[in-house]
């Protein structure tokens, strides 16, 4: 009898824990914005690898770019002119436990959207319409992802990335090479090792603002648009934040961010990202 209260008793404390540990989660998550009130301070976790998103300049020691310009028009507009704006770096494989764990209140880090993410964090609306786009020499005859769709094209891509299964489903007869990075796939489109390099039109836009040689064509094939990731229930902040980019889009803010940094890129379509 001693031994089943005993299990009683645990299982009640072991229930109480879980509880308390649900809410103190939850109260995490809805106190966010409340907090960031409060000390008029929200850290953002931005890129710093990122062309035209999100970039260290070397010159300044400055981070620069479309979103970092973003995170702080937004902050501006969610709490006053005299926010405290903190960006803190992250990678692919660094950004979500950074937000998970509280280091930043939220990631503007060209982020897809997509369901498996929706499980783990909440998004804000699309702030950029991005979708797979190919980049080419800027003498090609290749129009569009169609274009592609012969023997004896190669098109090069990262490994690991949904662009190499997008290519062989639009343009199945071409040949695929994967590379490690954009450096090298970019090198090997200089080389003449393929006809065309095929990743995010805005990854594309940020290559081609460095090398006038390129261009990119055909618009979009895909669309996998970039959300604003918060904590999970942090329904507060997420609707601050979208809020925020109505208003941004409202008073031109964002179209001149856009304009600021996509402008007279060889193929990239403003007007396509900004849907």
């Amino acid at each position: 009898m001693k031994n089943f209260y005993r299990w009683i008793f645990a299982s009640l404390s072991l229930l109480v824990l879980l509880t308390l540990s649900a809410c103190q989660n939850k109260s995490k998550s809805s106190d966010t914005y409340e907090k960031i009130k409060a000390s008029k301070t929200i850290t953002w976790g931005v890129k710093a690898d990122t062309r035209l998103f999100g970039i260290m300049n070397i010159k300044t020691s400055q981070l620069e770019g479309f979103e970092i310009d973003l995170a702080k028009e937004l902050s501006k507009k969610m709490l006053s002119k005299n926010v405290k704006v903190n960006l803190v770096q992250t990678t692919a494989k660094t950004k979500i436990p950074l937000l998970r764990n509280g280091s930043v209140d939220a990631l503007l880090s060209t982020m897809t959207i997509t369901e498996e993410r929706k499980k783990i964090v909440d998004f804000s609306t699309p702030y950029f319409n991005a979708g797979q786009a190919i980049l080419v020499p800027k003498n090609s005859k290749i129009r569009n992802v169609y274009d592609l769709n012969k023997n004896g094209i190669t098109v090069l891509a990262v490994k690991g990335t949904t662009a190499v299964a997008n290519i062989r489903k639009f343009a199945p007869k071409a040949s695929v090479s994967e590379y490690d990075d954009y450096g090298q796939a970019f090198s090997a489109l200089k080389a003449g090792q393929g006809q065309a390099l095929t990743s995010d039109n805005g990854i594309l836009a940020g290559i081609a603002a460095e090398n006038p040689g390129f261009k990119i064509v055909g618009g979009t094939f895909t669309s996998e648009p970039y959300g604003v990731a918060v904590r999970k229930g942090d329904t507060k902040l997420r609707k601050k934040i979208n809020q925020a980019l109505v208003e941004l889009k409202a008073d031109g803010t964002y179209q001149k961010l856009l304009k600021k940094w996509f402008s007279g890129i060889p193929g990239f379509s403003i007007k396509e990202a900004s849907r």
